[in-house]
Formats: structure tokens, C-alpha cells, sequence
């Protein structure tokens, strides 16, 4: 009997073993599996703060565009409302030359000096216009039709044969502002 019982405690023994063996699994299970939801969980948290802070860094580069172009945009406005002050600054004493000029001319009874005078005024006014960087055209007639830079206003019969598809007359000079055309010549052509 003594042996019976001590199988039975043996026995026992290893049920408990068995079952302090088995929670033990079922634990480490529940452990495994806990830290692996965290790590899921920790890793998910990780990736949030992360589309979290790119949210932000967008947020900021956005804002800072849009604060750039706004203030680009104003810039560019005031610089078109200034942008010919130099040419203003430039021309105002040509005005007073004009006015000085007519003052002139009310007294004045020789029409050559207030041509002369007039002249005077217009070259200033020229230089100055040609130093900004205005050219006229020059020397177009007897030279081809040129669409580019040109508008035929009227065509008439050509002297010869040789002017046929040319500039026979300017009505009207041209002008371009560096390599700009910013008035067409007005031209009369042969035909």
C-alpha cells in the first residue's frame, strides 16, 4: 500500500507539475502574446507620431509657400506701380524745359529760335528716352516688308520694279525697348 501511495503521490505530483507546467506555457502564451501586441501596438503608436509629424512638417512648408508667395505676389505689384519712377524722374525736367519753352515763346516773335528751342527740348527728351534703352527704327524704306516689326497701313503702286514688296514710306517711326518691339513701324509698301 505504502507503494500505492507513494505512486499516488508521485503521481499527483506530476499531475501538478504537469498542470504548474501547463499555466506556465499558457502564461509565457500570454505573455508572448501581450509583448507582441505591444510591440504591434508600440509599433502602430510609432508609425501615428510619425504620419503625426510629417502632418506637421507638411503643414509648416505649406504655410511658409504660400506666405512666400503672397509676399512675392505684393512685391511684384509694387515694383510694376514703381517700376518707371526712374523714367518719371528723368523726364520731369524735360516738362519744365517745355514749359520754360512755351514761356518763351509767347514773347518771342522769330519762329527760328522757338524752333531751335523746341529742338533743344526734343533731343534732350530723345537721349534721355534712349539711355532707358528706347531705339527707334531706323532706315526702313527701301528695305523689305517686315511683319515682325512692321504694320503696312497702305499699299500703293510701286515706283519701279525694284521697291515691289518694300518700304516705300514711314507714317510713323518704330521703336523697340532693348530687343522688344514696343510700337510697330507704320509703313506704306509698293506693290
Amino acid at each position: 500500500m505504502a507503494d500505492k501511495e507513494i505512486l499516488n503521490k508521485e503521481h499527483e505530483t506530476s499531475d501538478e507539475q504537469e498542470s504548474n507546467h501547463e499555466e506556465m506555457l499558457t502564461d509565457e502564451k500570454v505573455t508572448s502574446e501581450s509583448i507582441s501586441d505591444n510591440a504591434e501596438l508600440s509599433q502602430e503608436e510609432k508609425l501615428r507620431r510619425e504620419v503625426s509629424e510629417l502632418k506637421d512638417k507638411y503643414l509648416r512648408l505649406y504655410s511658409e509657400f504660400e506666405n512666400y508667395r503672397r509676399r512675392t505676389s505684393k512685391e511684384r505689384l509694387d515694383l510694376i506701380k514703381t517700376a518707371s519712377e526712374d523714367l518719371m524722374k528723368d523726364i520731369i525736367p524735360v516738362v519744365d524745359d517745355f514749359e520754360r519753352a512755351f514761356k518763351a515763346s509767347e514773347q518771342e516773335e522769330n519762329a527760328t529760335k522757338v524752333r531751335d528751342g523746341n529742338q533743344l527740348v526734343f533731343h534732350k527728351l530723345v537721349k534721355i528716352l534712349e539711355s532707358k534703352g528706347l531705339k527707334p527704327m531706323e532706315d526702313l524704306v527701301g528695305k523689305p516688308f517686315d511683319a515682325e516689326t512692321q504694320e503696312a497701313i497702305t499699299q500703293i503702286p510701286a515706283p519701279t520694279n525694284e521697291l515691289k514688296g518694300k518700304v516705300i514710306d514711314v507714317v510713323e517711326n518704330g521703336y523697340t525697348l532693348g530687343e522688344k518691339v514696343i510700337r510697330y513701324a507704320k509703313v506704306v509698301t509698293g506693290a
